[in-house]
């Protein structure tokens, strides 16, 4: 039996905020969380922006003594972990930091942890790869393998709830945690769990991935934050590198009712493929992720009629955003397309990597929640490849229709597109 999947608990660390919430009333106001690298010295850089989490304190979700023992992308992921938890209703604040799983909410072994992550514990890497090259291997922390492998946040989530159901961590680079919700709705609408506990999180602004990505040609170089990132612009040259968590409680829709969670929105279709076609660049032809967004839309049931809102992948990047604006007149039809509300909230977050799909989820649930569309800032000089409705601009607009989408590619091919609807008690789709 096929099962309704809800969205009952929201939480992130981002270049916005601290909070999901905090992160959804900045991108309402049009804020830009990039700014200049300030982790290392980039004298030597030609790369020297990037979206940096602000003021994070790894102490508001663990004890001290934890904090050694766990990489930052890790912290990232308990901080967001909890904030969704409490706001899903199935934790609760203890007296400690961490948060208490309510008696009786859920069976343990019916909630599962699906966190990914693209990179994975990189800052204890470079750190540990430091100390052997400076004092040899006896000073290599007895830490490292735990606090550097990518499967981490979703185990350690998973020991501080309890969760002893489904447990997945996902790696496709930058469409991570979009097939990390992705997954995570298939395995509740098919019965092999009541919550999961998906996302992703990263935490990659280091020396060596940022001089990895900019000789890849990836990056922008662009000296000026308020410019680097311009996604559907004729001006954009690269994508700007960002950082922190986002995490969703994934519910099957009749145990949040009986236990009266409060619902964001539905989760309604999915859709995975690969381009099979180059290890950075898009398919130009854009077939794997016009067939991704197809396969989202079809399992939907619904329509851009119906009123629809797209988070794009939108990286800023001369190709993924030519690729992905022919991808959304392919699947949807043209003139169905041009009817369609974009954005690309990378223009204020920067790109998350393997967080980014998940952080842009929740800004789908909170879109369709609070009847919102956030703006693509910095769009001043439209590229006449990317011709459809970017919603330009500094603050969000209303919005009052039925559905949005989210459509995130990483290298690799990987193309993962979800679909989310308004919450309506009565299914009137199918």
């Amino acid at each position: 039996m096929e099962r309704r999947v809800v969205i009952t608990g929201l939480g992130a660390v981002s270049p916005l905020g601290s909070s999901a919430k905090a992160t959804w009333q900045a991108m309402q106001q049009g804020q830009c969380g990039i700014g200049h690298i300030t982790k290392f010295d980039t004298t030597d850089y030609k790369v020297t922006v990037a979206a940096e989490v602000k003021e994070f304190d790894p102490l508001s979700c663990m004890e001290k003594g934890e904090v050694r023992r766990t990489d930052l992308n890790c912290q990232y992921a308990l901080a967001a972990a909890k904030e969704a938890m409490i706001d899903s209703g199935l934790a609760e604040s203890g007296e400690s930091v961490k948060a208490q799983m309510k008696e009786g909410s859920i069976a343990p072994e019916r909630l599962g942890v699906y966190i990914g992550s693209g990179i994975g514990g990189i800052h204890t890497t470079c750190a540990e790869m430091e100390k052997l090259m400076k004092s040899g291997p006896k000073r290599i922390s007895p830490y490292m393998v735990t606090m550097m492998i990518s499967n981490m946040a979703t185990g350690l989530v998973a020991i501080e709830y309890n969760a002893q159901g489904p447990s997945l961590p996902i790696v496709t680079a930058c469409a991570t945690s979009t097939h990390a919700v992705g997954e995570a709705f298939r395995a509740i609408h098919h019965g092999y769990a009541d919550a999961i506990i998906a996302g992703g999180t990263e935490a990659a602004i280091v020396p060596l991935a940022v001089a990895g990505f900019t000789n890849c040609m990836a990056l922008t170089k662009n000296p000026d934050p308020k410019t680097a990132c311009v996604p559907f612009d004729a001006r954009r040259d690269g994508f700007v590198m960002g950082e922190g968590a986002a995490i969703l409680v994934l519910e099957e829709y009749e145990h949040a009712k009986a236990r009266g969670a409060h619902i964001y929105c539905e989760v309604v279709g999915y859709g995975n493929t690969d381009d099979a076609h180059h290890v950075t660049a898009p398919d130009p032809e854009a077939g794997g992720i016009t067939r991704a967004i197809r396969m989202a839309v079809e399992q939907s049931g619904l329509t851009v009629e119906e009123g629809l809102y797209i988070n794009a992948h939108g990286t800023s990047t001369p190709l993924n955003d030519k690729s992905e604006t022919l991808a959304f007149k392919k699947a949807l039809g043209e003139e169905a397309a041009r009817k369609a509300s974009i954005s690309s909230t990378k223009s204020m977050t920067g790109h998350m990597l393997g967080a980014t799909g998940a952080m842009e989820a929740c800004v789908c649930a909170y879109a369709l929640h609070d009847g919102k569309i956030p703006p693509t800032i910095g769009l001043e000089q439209p590229d006449p490849d990317c011709d459809l409705d970017y919603t330009p601009g500094t603050q969000a607009k209303a919005f009052d229709g039925r559905w949005a989408l989210s459509t995130n590619l990483g290298f690799g091919g990987h193309n993962a597109c979800l679909a989310f609807k308004r919450y309506e008690e009565a299914r009137i789709n199918p």
